[in-house]
């Protein structure tokens, strides 16, 4: 995706929107921290405005995303790097604690996403985690091509073997994580995120959590 065509999907499918922040900030305060050591190093693969580094706390933050204008959204002391999630070569082997990717893998072919894992497998320390937040095409199905630039489809069961194909461990998996969008007829704050994530209920769950541990 060259740099118009990535402008054109941020106009069209990720415009900016403030109930964004409030969802990331709690959703790192309430999951991600405890899975992110605060003096190591963290990886957000197609980290587009920057929502789930901004929000994390960690020694060393690198976003990574395809779109030029990821630089003008990140915080300061986030390291941003132009360029495909499969290259990585700037980061040393066996140097990452945790690489996080939201809502990428469904954009890339099966040859990219085995490029991108990897790389992945490559960088991260021995037992460092891969965090991944991704549309579930089972508790999905009816939308997950509303979005032009899907290209492969995975679902709660799918996407864990296919990781564990590629010498991963599977550490965490819910199948129903969060709605699909924040553009859900749910509203937005802290509070019901919170209740959200606790309970045993989650009406228009469309998005999974698997967090896999390299093995």
């Amino acid at each position: 995706m060259v740099d118009n065509e990535a402008d054109g999907y941020f106009d069209s499918r990720l415009a900016w929107d403030p109930r964004r922040q409030v969802v990331w900030s709690t959703l790192c305060a309430e999951v991600f921290q405890e899975l992110v050591p605060e003096n190591g190093v963290v990886v957000d693969l197609g980290a587009a405005r920057g929502d789930f580094i901004n929000n994390i706390a960690a020694r060393r933050r690198v976003a990574v995303d395809v779109w030029s204008g990821m630089g003008e959204h990140v915080e300061p002391g986030v390291e941003t790097h132009v360029g495909r999630a499969g290259d990585l070569g700037f980061l040393e082997e066996h140097s990452v604690d945790v690489v996080f990717a939201s809502n990428l893998i469904e954009h890339l072919e099966i040859s990219e996403i085995d490029e991108v894992l990897g790389e992945v497998k490559r960088v991260l320390v021995d037992g460092g985690k891969l965090i991944l937040v991704q549309p579930n095409y089972r508790t999905s199905y009816k939308r997950y091509f509303d979005d032009y630039t899907h290209v492969s489809v995975w679902s709660d069961v799918s996407l864990p073997d296919f990781l564990v194909s590629r010498g991963f461990e599977i550490e965490q998996l819910k199948a129903r994580f969060l709605p699909l969008t924040v553009k859900s007829r749910l509203p937005v704050h802290p509070l019901l995120i919170r209740f959200y994530l606790k309970s045993p209920i989650k009406p228009l769950a469309g998005q999974m959590l698997v967090v896999a541990r390299r093995s």
